[in-house]
């Protein structure tokens, strides 16, 4: 029964993947002058990153905390799957703002500013050296559990599969997503056979341990304190979410993809794959009748031989060798994506130079050469490297919840409108995230002190490098001045004067010369569109809005001591939950008369705008 039952569902298999690989662009395909990956391609060379962390992960949390392992796994998927809905928002934020790739280093660069971009982009680059490393050491750990070999012999080879990747990569993105297709269409059909294999071979004895788990969990939370309650949840999803490393990949390499709509489709193939898979598995390994202390490096591949045999075993060996490498894959391409819009932003072109494969080979062999290298520093130890992995996976993700915060709490929802979620739950997952890398920084040393150093050495060069090279520079250059806007005004003949602020993007009106319009922006956004001879742009730097209005309209008042001031602003029509800072500029506009009495102040709203003004809008 249960081989027929295994037959037909390979077959079924098989056939969906010759009908899905028989359509055209399944894959990828060329528009517009380049080569541009699927969703599923994407999803995929993900996938690979994700589904490898079940042959080392569970064996790493259980080592922590026990049998809750079982539970806290499921509910870690759950929790990262919830937090995937985020990277789909920051991807449609980002595509807004015509940036494309990048992931937590564009988003806090667009968002925070180049400081703490530079502290995410070493976050996510020990995550990335990471991923490489203890996929290749892993897949050595699988592949040796049938075979005698040194020390020295698995470092050899953990080296030569991080160059073996690394020439993969250089051949370029078409070829390297078809063999992670081939790739997973093999682990789909075992991993179908170990899990029936693993439900077929379920005995009382095992199904004991399932409930001991939930047991396990109740007891522990039965503390009577909420907050200790809440110390072991965190304690328990920190020790579990390394089982979901790669997640932020999607968003990674979201230059590969036409729109944000496939980086959706992507997380919502994740999560109903490997978001079901790992937990599933995890389950039925962590049940097993095993001694997981003498089988942390080959758990799963040692829990296939009891289920389907030796000759099973060792084809989900070979398979974790294999999607282990493929997991070393997924760090080149997203550490490439990552780098590559650093040293574009930064006037680095030489790096990004690529190949006739369109392959940033220059990028892959630095790569190479920093992950080997990592490998003979922690010695090869897989422990040592989970260990120093987690903490910057977490801390990628407070950056990125973080940014999205301020994000949607200076621009609520009316910019973008189609796809974004509740901020209440993105505060709720950024605290958990926070409380999760307070927790990893105390239990992981190693880690720490890895990715502090990192951080420190990427800030150092990144700020040197961002005093000369920051593209803000030039859209500073661009800024019109006060000045500007008083010689404009003084062209005037008119006793009224009026300053209208306006945001950037809004339409401005025909030219008046006793009217002006100022628009105040980002430098890191770039320099609005001048869109008539009276609208003037003034770049903030180093101040808040509310001082450079006060700047500005100190000049005023001195350069036009006899003359009559109108200032106005656009009418706030977000509702104060959509966006909390319209109660701070509200707040700071209510300030301005006492400062300026001499000055008149109106807000109007855009249906009755002042005189026939397209737009009057809100400033802030």
């Amino acid at each position: 029964m249960k081989t027929i039952i295994l037959l037909l569902l390979n077959a079924a298999l098989v056939g969906f993947f010759i009908y899905i690989l028989r359509k055209p662009g399944a894959l990828s395909y060329y528009q517009s002058g380049r080569v541009w990956l699927s969703w599923l391609a994407v999803a995929v060379i993900t996938l690979m990153d994700e589904l490898t962390s079940v042959f080392y992960a569970p064996a790493e949390a259980f080592r922590f905390i026990g049998p809750s392992a079982i539970v806290f796994i499921a509910v870690t998927s759950l929790f990262v799957r919830y937090m995937s809905t985020r990277f789909v928002e920051i991807g449609e934020i980002l595509e807004h703002h015509n940036i494309f790739g990048g992931g937590v280093y564009s988003f806090s660069y667009l968002v925070l500013g180049p400081t703490v971009s530079f502290i995410a982009v070493s976050s996510i680059m020990v995550d990335y050296i990471l991923t490489a490393c203890i996929s290749s050491v892993s897949a050595v750990y699988n592949a040796a559990s049938f075979f005698e070999l040194s020390h020295h012999t698995k470092m050899f080879i953990s080296c030569g599969i991080i160059w073996s990747v690394a020439g993969l990569n250089v051949l370029g993105v078409r070829e390297n997503a078809r063999l992670t297709f081939g790739v997973f269409i093999l682990a789909a059909l075992i991993f179908v056979d170990l899990i029936l294999g693993g439900i077929f071979s379920l005995d009382h004895a095992s199904l004991g341990r399932l409930h001991q788990s939930f047991y396990h969990v109740s007891e522990r939370l039965n503390t009577g304190s909420l907050f200790h309650d809440y110390g072991i949840v965190i304690a328990s999803v920190a020790s579990c979410i390394l089982a979901y490393s790669g997640v932020e990949s999607v968003l990674q390499t979201a230059g590969l993809v036409r729109s944000w709509r496939e980086i959706g489709k992507a997380y919502t193939f994740l999560g109903v794959t490997v978001g079901i898979v790992t937990p599933l598995v995890a389950a039925l390994a962590l049940s097993a009748p095993i001694e997981f202390s003498q089988h942390e490096g080959d758990l799963i591949t040692f829990y296939a031989t009891l289920v389907n045999g030796m000759p099973f075993g060792i084809a989900v060996g070979c398979l974790a060798s294999i999607t282990l490498i493929m997991a070393v894959n997924t760090a080149f391409v997203a550490s490439s994506e990552l780098l590559e819009r650093v040293a574009i932003r930064y006037g680095f072109h030489w790096l990004v130079e690529t190949n006739r494969n369109q392959s940033l080979y220059r990028i892959h062999i630095i790569n190479a050469c920093i992950f080997s290298t990592i490998i003979l520093i922690a010695h090869g130890s897989q422990m040592i490297l989970a260990d120093m992995y987690a903490i910057g996976l977490v801390a990628s993700f407070c950056i990125n919840m973080g940014s999205l915060l301020i994000y949607r709490y200076f621009m609520g929802t009316q910019e973008i409108r189609e796809y974004h979620t509740s901020r209440l739950g993105t505060l709720i997952v950024w605290v958990v995230l926070l409380s999760c890398f307070g927790f990893l920084t105390w239990m992981k040393p190693h880690g720490t002190q890895l990715w502090f150093i990192t951080t420190a050495i990427v800030l150092s060069v990144g700020l040197l490098i961002a005093k000369k090279k920051a593209p803000e520079i030039k859209a500073i250059e661009e800024t019109d001045s006060q000045m500007s806007v008083v010689a404009y005004l003084a062209e005037s003949s008119d006793h009224d004067i009026h300053v209208l602020f306006t945001r950037p993007k809004e339409a401005s009106v025909d030219p008046q010369t006793n009217e002006v319009h100022i628009t105040f922006y980002n430098p890191r956004h770039g320099v609005p569109l001048r869109t008539a001879s009276n609208h003037f742009r003034l770049a903030m730097v180093k101040r808040t809005l509310y001082e450079h209005i006060v700047a500005l309209l100190k000049v005023l008042e001195f350069e036009f001591p006899d003359r009559e001031i109108h200032v106005h602003f656009g009418w706030p029509l977000s509702s104060w939950v959509d966006r909390l800072s319209i109660g701070v500029m509200v707040y700071n506009i209510m300030r301005l008369p006492k400062l300026f009495e001499n000055m008149q102040f109106s807000i109007h709203y855009p249906g009755r705008p002042y005189r026939t003004v397209s737009s009057s809008g809100s400033h802030g």
